[in-house]
């Protein structure tokens, strides 16, 4: 039996060998103009590499009379794979696609091109923004649930699961809150983490009371009388400027842990802080000032917090003291007393003379049974950094609230972005502690960061596993922070035409050092609410805890910024001599509101200012007199403008407007100004004069001429009594 070298593989069955020759003819009939050229060597090529020529085939095949009969023929203009394809859809009948004709477009049909202003498109975001996005996560959840909540695939947090280290299983699998917090963020969600309860030591816990209300209220001096202390004496400028955690034994033998809060408004940050962590708020409110604009912030943090009040009204020793005002003012703003039929206790009381304690001691510990707080104290322990600084020997420090289970030294921690191995616990007095409980201020030692105020305190397993949630938290972090710089940069708009004169916006870089992390932030925010939209932008490039470095120098030098201190110490000689030869300003405060006051004025001087036109002055038409017969090169027939000032000055150099009865008729330049025949620059009010308007003749008896001049109005700063401050235009 013959062999075949079609295709390059020999068939061995007659029948399968007909019915392969008999489709080989077909196609080359259909094929006929194609390159046989080419085609030719390609047989040639496949048949020699099985070891075969083209004369082996048998001699009653076509396929070998086409070979020799036919001419070759080239065509550059297609392959034969292409004309193959297309005799192949012509012989089934399907039809193959035609170019049509390129038709001319009519000039007469075409539309002129618009002339409008080029807009540059914006940006679109694919996926949705991290900002915006929050996923409860729980210790146990599988990979199901969290795919329903993030809106991935099962397969996306499969692989995620896989580059985070952990082996791959069913998806139903339980997962740690670890894992779970890592595969979340790496598809670029926000995470929100869900802590049990449940436990198998549940106890009773000190309630945690924060003190609130309006700067110089007197909250310091209360919890100073509650204490036997004096901190409100040491404090600059007799304001607190801290967040305050420390434990107070009372004198019928329980405990309470007190945060102080500022009460200036620059610190709305830290008193929000305090609402998050607390159990019961103590709303302090002077007898002799009344509700105040604090005192109605602190009032909305525990309503959002769901936190119960407890109102002491202070300084009821004064003379001007009216404690029933006091009630009526907050009855008025929504809080519902006790004495009016409501659940709020209110206590008067009196720092100074401490009468008033034991009531205010009574109503804590009522209010705290009656909402019988429990925690757990097994197992991992859920903290809240309450305040950060760096200390020189010390390193990194977190003030922290214990809020369920233990810490204890030696664990592995996760603090926001930052991680670390506790060194060393200590309490609010400095002494050594091997353990911190629930609803126990502590400060711990041994982060490798210093962590930001507010964030929450994780306890892991392993040092890798901490690695892992800080590195990830930092990226995640720094990706948020660069889209919120980009959401907030101003768009400069073009001023138009009818809008005026419209003033030059400058930019104010500043660098910002504090002691601890809550005063960095409070200050940050303080320096954004003097932005104008119309004056300056404060643009804070770095902010930062501890001295004042030589690396700070540079960066306000290679930004052109100034350096703001606020409660840190006065640098050495050599940063100082540094900023003096590189032209940097530093700016050491205490006081945060002396602080601000500075910053504003120096943005007023900073600031351009806005060109405004004013009327200098206005002058009465008393009678016309007109100059006739005069010299083409004199400039032909004159009227001259007998007036009298009657409000301000005039000045020839400045720009005349032309009023007949409320409209202005004309506007322009003064050409000659004359007090009887002397030529002056300037004429003030109750004089007469003579005045000629360039290129005006019609002046009518009655007509009143502005004197306008251009002013440079300058921004002012404004503060007010609550402590809040703007740029006003």
């Amino acid at each position: 039996m013959a062999w075949s070298a079609i295709g390059g593989k020999g068939i061995r069955s007659p029948l399968g060998r007909r019915a392969m020759l008999s489709s080989q003819e077909h196609l080359v009939r259909l094929t006929s103009k194609i390159n046989l050229d080419i085609a030719a060597r390609s047989v040639s090529a496949s048949s020699s590499r099985q070891g075969f020529t083209s004369g082996s085939l048998s001699p009653g095949s076509s396929h070998g009379n086409v070979l020799t009969k036919e001419s070759f023929i080239r065509y550059f203009h297609g392959t034969p794979a292409l004309y193959s394809r297309k005799a192949i859809d012509e012989a089934l009948g399907l039809k193959t696609e035609r170019k049509g004709k390129f038709k001319r477009r009519d000039k007469a049909q075409m539309k002129p091109p618009v002339e409008a202003k080029y807009v540059p498109p914006k940006l679109k975001q694919h996926m949705k923004s991290s900002l915006d996005k929050m996923v409860d996560i729980f210790e146990g959840m599988t990979i199901v649930e969290l795919a329903k909540r993030t809106g991935e695939s099962i397969s996306t947090l499969q692989d995620v699961l896989v580059n985070v280290g952990e082996k791959p299983g069913s998806e139903f699998d339980p997962l740690s809150i670890d894992v779970a917090e890592l595969i979340a963020m790496e598809v670029g969600v926000n995470v929100r983490r869900q802590h049990s309860n449940e436990g198998s030591q549940i106890l009773p816990r000190s309630p945690v009371v924060t003190v609130m209300g309006h700067v110089d209220h007197g909250k310091t001096s209360l919890l100073d009388a509650l204490r036997q202390t004096a901190v409100a004496a040491t404090e600059a400028g007799g304001i607190t400027q801290h967040l305050g955690a420390f434990v107070v034994g009372m004198t019928s033998g329980a405990s309470i842990t007190f945060l102080d809060t500022p009460g200036h408004a620059a610190f709305s940050a830290m008193r929000a802080r305090g609402a998050a962590v607390t159990d019961i708020i103590v709303l302090v409110v002077a007898a002799d000032d009344g509700v105040m604009p604090q005192t109605l912030e602190a009032m909305s943090h525990a309503k959002s917090a769901n936190v119960p009040i407890v109102v002491a009204i202070n300084k009821c020793d004064k003379p001007a003291a009216d404690p029933e005002r006091v009630k009526v003012q907050l009855a008025s703003e929504g809080l519902q007393l006790e004495e009016m039929g409501g659940d709020v206790q209110v206590v008067e009381v009196s720092a100074v003379k401490k009468t008033g304690l034991d009531d205010l001691e009574e109503c804590l510990l009522l209010q705290a049974e009656l909402m019988n707080l429990k925690a757990r104290v097994d197992g991992p322990a859920q903290a809240y950094v309450v305040e950060a600084k760096l200390d020189k020997g010390r390193g990194p420090l977190a003030t922290a609230i214990v809020k369920a289970g233990t810490l204890v030294t030696g664990q592995h921690i996760v603090v926001g972005s930052e991680w670390g191995r506790i060194r060393a616990i200590r309490d609010m007095v400095r002494k050594l502690a091997q353990q911190a409980t629930p609803a126990m201020p502590v400060v711990l030692e041994g982060l490798k960061g210093l962590p930001r105020a507010g964030d929450d305190i994780v306890v892991v397993e392993t040092e890798e596993r901490a690695r892992m949630l800080s590195a990830g938290r930092k990226k995640k972090f720094e990706k948020d922070r660069l889209r919120q710089i980009m959401e907030d940069r101003p768009v400069v708009e073009e001023p138009s035409e009818e809008d005026g004169p419209v003033a030059v916006r400058v930019e104010m870089p500043i660098v910002v050092k504090a002691d601890v992390q809550g005063t960095v932030q409070a200050v940050t925010d303080a320096l954004k609410t003097l932005n104008s939209p119309q004056v300056v932008f404060v643009n804070v490039v770095h902010v930062g805890v501890g001295p004042i470095s030589q690396s700070d120098i540079d960066l306000a030098q290679a930004c052109g910024a100034c350096i703001i201190g606020f409660n840190v110490k006065t640098p050495p000689g050599s940063v100082s001599l540094a900023a003096t030869k590189s032209d940097v300003k530093i700016m050491l405060h205490r006081v945060i509101y002396r602080l601000l006051e500075d910053v504003g004025n120096m943005i007023v001087e900073k600031a351009p200012g806005t060109s405004e036109t004013h009327v200098a002055g206005e002058a009465e038409v008393l009678s016309i007199f007109e100059l006739k017969g005069r010299s083409k090169a004199a400039g032909g027939d004159m009227k001259i403008a007998g007036c009298k000032v009657i409000d301000g000055r005039v000045s020839r150099a400045s720009t005349m407007r032309l009023l007949r009865s409320g409209e202005v008729v004309f506007e322009g330049c003064c050409s000659s100004l004359k007090r009887e025949t002397q030529d002056v620059d300037s004429v003030r009010e109750g004089s007469e004069c003579g005045m000629v308007l360039r290129d005006c003749q019609d002046y009518r008896v009655g007509d009143v001429i502005q004197c306008l001049e251009q002013v440079i109005r300058k921004p002012k700063f404004v503060s007010s009594q609550s402590g809040a401050v703007r740029i006003e235009c």
